[in-house]
């Protein structure tokens, strides 16, 4: 039955499992399937071109495996490639884009913050984004460079991390920034060091709750949930070393890792 065919999604890397695990948490029934591009991450530092091959060929496995829908767990790839995917393709897709929207409307201070990959903040989407908000909000864009590449070498925690982190966004703090948007689905796995250097009375927003929301709006809109109570599938195909993706799924049951040459 196609309403138990998986959920597939695909990120440059391991950090799109930052919007698996709130998929996972709200809809537990459903099987999913994972494309973790690690090998050519990350995505924000490619050309558009680069970024829209990469996305065709990894929505292609996706579909070859049986997916009902697709989730582009993946900032850049969202920003910029999403809208041929659609055009191109039957399946559904659920995009990701930074949570720009919900922080210029409960800013106080009438400034945000946002850090991003390079792929992100140059793309057509979210200059389209941008340029819809109050012309009263100031918005500093940093691009996250390193981090993603940190993040894959499972070195979250490390000291490089950490300056690079200081470096990011203490000039968002000097500006009185009060909310801080993540536009990367890896960075929501820095939310600890983030928060420690801007304090609680930062916020700081990601897209995963709201991803997963629109993942099962589409599938009752178009009756595809899986309401089998069949023990589920969680697969993830990684064409990289997967010890830092095996670190990350290691509290979830029935989640299969195989490495693929891709």
């Amino acid at each position: 039955m196609i309403t138990q065919q998986p959920i597939g999604i695909f990120d440059s890397g391991i950090g799109g499992t930052s919007i698996w695990k709130e998929i996972h948490q709200l809809l537990p029934k459903e099987n999913t399937i994972y494309l973790s591009d690690s090998k050519n991450a990350p995505y924000g530092q490619k050309s558009t071109q680069e970024i829209v091959n990469l996305s065709i060929k990894n929505t292609e496995f996706l579909i070859d495996k049986g997916a009902k829908i697709i989730v582009v767990a993946c900032n850049t790839a969202t920003t910029n490639a999403i809208e041929y995917l659609r055009a191109n393709y039957k399946i559904p897709f659920i995009g990701i884009e930074p949570a720009i929207k919900p922080a210029s409307l409960q800013t106080q201070t009438g400034t945000i913050g946002i850090l991003a990959t390079k792929g992100t903040l140059n793309s057509a989407l979210f200059e389209k984004t941008t340029s819809s908000l109050n012309d009263q909000i100031n918005i500093i864009e940093q691009v996250g460079e390193g981090l993603v590449e940190l993040i894959e070498n499972g070195n979250i925690y490390s000291n490089k991390m950490t300056l690079l982190l200081k470096k990011y966004l203490t000039p968002m703090l000097d500006k009185k920034c009060d909310y801080i948007v993540l536009g990367c689905t890896h960075y929501p796995y820095l939310l600890p060091q983030i928060q420690k250097i801007t304090g609680e009375n930062v916020k700081i927003i990601d897209s995963g709750e709201a991803v997963a929301r629109q993942v099962k709006n589409v599938l009752l809109q178009q009756n595809l949930l899986n309401n089998s109570n069949e023990v589920t599938e969680n697969t993830f195909y990684i064409n990289k070393e997967a010890d830092v993706l095996k670190s990350m799924l290691k509290d979830y049951k029935n989640s299969t890792i195989k490495f693929l040459n891709f």
